[in-house]
């Protein structure tokens, strides 16, 4: 077949653009945009093969093996195939494994299979020679590229570079068009800016006029202990004065019980359009408690389809994980007064159907590592993209007719 196959070792391509462009193989020193990676990668290989692209293959490591966001976003592009091996911790250290294994068996079974006429490696690892070797003889071209090392010299095994019938070497000029480091000592690219609306609610500070207040109110100590619920609320701990929900829930009395506050207390929200204050009140609302989960409106049918295109067309970035979950809790009310009474209770989600927003993103590799708590940058996203829909809903209903 004349046609061309890229077997990508996300772990030697992305390390080693790490080790370049920030000084270090972690991957987490640089932000990469997989899109223009793929697409370049593709280019490339065409240019270099003369042949199209039949399909890039990805290789990395997760979690017991579970898809993580990058993982997802790739999965769904074209021409893209994602093959996952074992990612362990060991002295402090995360290491791959199982990802070899599955090169070789891959490279070995295309050219068996006669799937390509060439086969570009994007790997350095010196046990991938047997399967190089095995399909140089089923009369497959071996294209071998390389990663400019940043101390000048090869980051590659020399047997697999010698083995190999074409080389190339991935220069930073080429790296840096899909790849850029994180901010180091103010010499490297800034950070990707957040979304509007998150920034919005990262940035919003308390009004000096709330100071004091909740201690007055509350009678507890300045800085009541930091609950683990995950709640979307944030106060600066230089400024803290009107409680959050969650300072609220973190306050218990004696033998376990919650301190019961006053209906006046005020209570702080964080939104997407700033700190917003709301009464307070221990328990929620009767229409709150009676919101209808996503699960109670979603039928067997449905479930499935559910599945489908979380799997198939779903990116898993956090701000869509909250307009899909949105989408499809609107689309399946049968009572649509349900809907105007949740406008009503911005920005505050009902505790039932956040929870289950965030089991929902939990799917999508959300989580990060320390406590399995998805990351408090990510719920800011979910929510956010969980209330635009919302707002796009709702504003379409109530505009006049011919607009």
């Amino acid at each position: 077949m004349d046609r061309c196959i890229v077997l990508v070792d996300a772990g030697y391509l992305l390390g080693a653009a790490a080790s370049l462009l920030a000084g270090e193989p972690s991957r987490s020193r640089i932000t990469v945009d997989h899109t223009a990676l793929i697409q370049g990668l593709r280019e490339r290989a065409e240019a270099d093969t003369e042949r199209p692209l039949l399909r890039i293959y990805w290789f990395d490591g997760a979690p017991d093996r579970v898809p993580q966001p990058e993982h997802r976003r790739l999965r769904v592009m074209p021409r893209v195939t994602v093959r996952l091996g074992a990612l362990t911790r060991s002295d402090g250290r995360w290491a791959q494994k199982g990802v070899d294994a599955a090169m070789h068996a891959e490279l070995t079974e295309l050219a068996r299979n006669r799937a390509c006429s060439d086969v570009v490696l994007v790997t350095g690892d010196g046990d991938l020679l047997p399967g190089m070797m095995a399909a140089k003889e089923h009369g497959v071209a071996v294209h071998l590229w390389a990663v400019q090392a940043a101390d000048g010299d090869y980051n590659q095994s020399e047997d697999l570079v010698a083995e190999a019938d074409e080389r190339r070497v991935l220069d930073r000029v080429w790296i840096t068009k899909a790849v850029r480091a994180k901010e180091l000592g103010g010499t490297c690219a800034p950070p990707p800016v957040p979304r509007p609306e998150i920034a919005a609610i990262l940035s919003a500070p308390l009004p000096d006029s709330a100071l004091g207040t909740a201690d007055r109110a509350t009678g507890e100590p300045e800085s009541p202990p930091a609950g683990r619920n995950g709640d979307e609320e944030r106060v600066p701990a230089a400024s803290k004065g009107v409680p959050t929900p969650k300072d609220l829930a973190a306050m218990r009395g004696p033998g376990a019980h919650v301190v019961q506050h006053p209906a006046t207390a005020t209570l702080r929200w964080s939104s997407d359009k700033g700190w917003v204050d709301r009464p307070g009140g221990a328990a929620e609302s009767p229409d709150a408690a009676a919101m209808p989960t996503l699960a109670q409106l979603t039928t067997a049918e449905q479930r499935w389809a559910d599945r489908e295109e979380d799997i198939t067309t779903v990116g898993g970035d956090p701000y869509e994980v909250g307009q899909v979950f949105a989408r499809r809790w609107m689309s399946r009310l049968t009572d649509q007064s349900h809907l105007q009474k949740l406008s009503g209770m911005y920005p505050r989600v009902p505790h039932r159907v956040d929870g289950e927003l965030l089991r929902y993103a939990a799917r999508f590799g959300l989580l990060a590592h320390k406590d399995d708590q998805i990351d408090e940058h990510d719920r800011y996203a979910i929510r956010a993209g969980f209330w635009r829909e919302i707002d796009v809903r709702t504003a379409a209903e109530h505009a006049p007719a011919g607009e």
